[in-house]
């Protein structure tokens, strides 16, 4: 089975490239093996995408966004329902492939498993018990007496022999749970890697906003500077010409008035 994860190579949306990131991200943490398929630049993509996803999972405009997730031919789901499954420790479930043994989703699957197998076997028991005859004629308290018997006997070689077996079957235990942690600690160390990511994605476009502002009031400084230095020169360019125009005498005055207020 190929998990097919449909993406757009190109697009304008951030909040679009951080959901495809973080499924893929994902993905290559658990070592899934998946396909993926760009809905920019082929519209064979695009249009069997679009036709395949459910009606009922379409938005409002029913053009459904990347990232979409399918397992072969089957719809899995988008982006949502990838999350809820990552927070619920159900991704394999959710992507249809059957969870690594000791994975949390396996434990959470074999547990439900014991339960509903004890469950039977509690109503089985219950209905295949009968009352031995001995116990309703009163003789099952003598043969009882007499297994007592056997049992002090060989008491002690029967301790000894229990003592081995619990020991042997505590050492399988633990042989079991160390196997079992290690697909456990590989899932809680994806889930960090990809919150990680998604934290430094974020700082550097605040560091981008923050730079951008800069820019943004240093060239309106330069702005206003150059609007105040043209108005200055055009003002002492009129006032020139109008001296121009004047009579010398009047003129030179003027002159002397301009030349102090400057």
């Amino acid at each position: 089975m190929v998990i097919k994860v449909f993406l757009a190579s190109s697009s304008g949306s951030t909040a679009i490239k951080k959901k495809q990131q973080d499924v893929v991200g994902f993905l290559e943490a658990l070592k899934v093996d998946y396909t993926q398929l760009d809905i920019a630049c082929n519209e064979e993509n695009r249009m069997w995408m679009r036709q395949n996803v459910p009606e009922e999972k379409k938005p409002a405009n029913g053009i459904p966004l990347p990232p979409q997730i399918f397992n072969e031919e089957g719809y899995c789901g988008d982006y949502d329902t990838f999350f809820d499954a990552k927070e619920d420790n159900s991704v394999y479930a959710f992507l249809g492939l059957p969870p690594p043994p000791g994975s949390k989703e396996a434990e959470q699957a074999d547990k439900a498993h014991i339960v509903e197998n004890g469950n039977h076997a509690d109503e089985n028991l219950d209905d295949s018990i009968e009352v031995p005859e001995e116990e309703r004629n009163g003789d099952a308290h003598v043969e009882e007496e007499q297994a007592e018997e056997a049992d002090e006997e060989g008491g002690e070689g029967g301790e000894e022999e229990e003592a081995e077996e619990e020991a042997a079957d505590g050492e399988a235990a633990d042989e079991e749970t160390a196997g079992d942690e290690a697909p456990a600690e590989a899932e809680e160390e994806a889930v960090e890697e990809t919150d990680e990511a998604q934290a430094e994605e974020e700082e550097q476009e605040e560091e981008e906003l923050r730079q951008l502002e800069v820019d943004s009031r240093d060239t309106l400084y330069l702005a206003l500077a150059f609007l105040s230095s043209s108005c200055l020169f055009s003002v002492t360019l009129v006032a020139i010409l109008l001296l121009s125009l004047l009579p010398p005498s009047i003129s030179s005055i003027t002159s002397v008035v301009l030349y102090a207020g400057c």
